[in-house]
């Protein structure tokens, strides 16, 4: 087995330079969905209180069901969001070991490099639809809110 010499590993570290930058795009992704995660828990627990409260009936407790119901298939996707591309940077740093093992074990490993760009393609592509999805419920659950907001403005 050669020993790699100071300069090969110079010219490793420099091919993993591009994986490392995905990493820290990934990551800022996945502190927005977590952000988003914690918004939409923290909403449920306010909804959750409101349907314990003796006040919690009528009217308002189906507008909460409706919204808790929303409210829980986002969580759900943002879940979905975080696992995906929690899972793409997990790819990403099994792609620099696998990039540093070409140099430094000298055996072709190619086809898995490219195997693992491409599963952590689609984990990302993954993760960002359904991010969108998630996007979507919490637009089209605002857009009742407007309609709502609507149906009471005062008519001139």
């Amino acid at each position: 087995m050669p020993i790699a010499s100071s300069h090969d590993i110079v010219q490793i570290i420099q091919l993993s330079i591009a994986p490392v930058f995905l990493i820290a795009g990934i990551g800022t992704l996945l502190n927005v969905l977590t952000s988003r995660l914690a918004r939409v828990v923290d909403r449920g627990r306010v909804i959750e209180q409101d349907l314990d409260s003796p006040m919690g009936s009528g009217h308002h407790t189906n507008r909460h069901l409706t919204e808790l119901r929303v409210l829980d298939q986002r969580m759900n996707w943002i879940h979905n969001a975080i696992t995906l591309s929690t899972t793409a940077i997990l790819l990403v740093c099994l792609l620099i070991v696998a990039l540093f093992s070409v140099e430094l074990i000298a055996i072709d490993l190619s086809r898995v490099v490219a195997l693992l760009f491409i599963a952590t393609m689609a984990s990302l592509i993954g993760g960002l639809i359904s991010f969108l999805i998630e996007i979507s419920y919490a637009r089209k659950s605002l857009r009742v809110r407007a309609e709502l907001l609507a149906s009471r403005a005062p008519h001139h």
